[in-house]
């Protein structure tokens, strides 16, 4: 097995599962070796489709959006039944509006999830950094476990070295 060139690929390796037990343990060493963790946000390119998205979901997922159309709605009813009485652009039903509504819940939709569905993809990424962080950490724990135990074994030993010899001193 050639060895990964960077993170991404050591990552790829690591978790691919033909792998023998002593590639394995390689690519453990050598994610043991290496800083793993990776700054989503900061690796980030955005297509121009996706800032449009983001931009979208943002604007209509605000207060403002929402008080701002409450308004319209409201200044829509308000113009068609009570200011232009004799002659309104869209009389009682408001099938205007509820085609202009229906519209623009058709368009919104695609933005919203076109957002969601990266920001899915985004978290996905995450938890698999997290979940290799959380490997590493967890090796690097149980090899300084070992250590412990191997100093504390040959402290034993030097505790009976030294008995044994103030045994033979007296």
């Amino acid at each position: 097995m050639e060895k990964p060139k960077n993170r991404k690929e050591l990552v790829k390796a690591l978790i691919s599962t033909n792998l023998t037990e002593e590639e394995h343990d390689e690519l453990l060493e050598m994610l043991i070796d290496n800083p793993i963790s990776v700054n989503l946000e900061k690796n980030e390119n955005l297509s121009l489709s996706d800032k449009i998205a983001d931009k979208v979901t943002a604007l209509a997922g605000s207060w403002a959006f929402i008080i701002c159309f409450a308004f319209f709605i409201f200044f829509w009813i308000i113009l068609n039944t009570v200011i232009i009485f004799k002659n309104p652009v869209d009389p009682y039903p408001f099938i205007l509006l509820n085609l202009l509504l229906s519209c623009i819940s058709a368009l919104q939709a695609p933005f919203i999830m076109m957002s969601q569905n990266r920001h899915a993809k985004k978290d996905s990424l995450r938890n698999e950094n997290d979940y290799l962080t959380d490997l590493k950490s967890e090796l690097i724990l149980e090899e300084l476990h070992n250590q412990m135990d191997e100093i504390l074994k040959n402290q034993k030993k030097i505790l009976k070295y030294i008995e044994d010899d103030e045994k033979f001193l007296k």
